[in-house]
């Protein structure tokens, strides 16, 4: 519980210090800036996207929706351009992303436990492919209606 404490009470057991003792400066250590997977994965995932993209433009192409779609091709482009500008401008040398071949021998360790390379592929691809598959299915609906 909390209660109301005056000054006085915290300055009876509070450890005040009064010059802090400067330690020698800390060498910086840049975490890595990879993704630690393999890129076939993300071009993998960029791929899903932009499938997705271009099966609605042209299940729905009308002159129209040229904008909106160049927009959202460029948003998508940028989602995964940026990333891996980011993964190259890095200060030091720095560790290179996973090959295939690694992934699938030593697997990868995650918040949730060790996944091998098979298990880490759904878990990156487990949004992407469906939102290509329910983009299959709007565009057969509408062909259909």
């Amino acid at each position: 519980m909390s209660r109301f404490q005056t000054k006085e009470a915290i300055a009876k057991h509070a450890r005040i210090d009064l010059a802090p003792a400067f330690a020698a400066p800390a060498t910086v250590q840049h975490p890595p800036r990879n993704f630690e997977l393999p890129t076939s994965l993300y071009v993998a995932s960029a791929a899903c996207y932009l499938g997705f993209l271009a099966i609605l433009a042209a299940a729905f192409s009308s002159p129209g929706l040229i904008i909106p779609m160049a927009i959202f091709g460029i948003f998508i482009g940028m989602f995964f351009a940026i990333p891996a500008v980011f993964t190259r401008v890095r200060p030091g040398a720095g560790e290179k992303p996973m090959i295939w071949q690694q992934l699938r021998s030593g697997g990868i360790q995650t918040h949730t436990g060790r996944l091998d390379g098979n298990e880490a592929a759904v878990q990156v691809l487990i949004l992407p492919v469906p939102i290509v598959i329910w983009g299959l299915a709007v565009a057969l609906i509408a062909a259909l209606v």
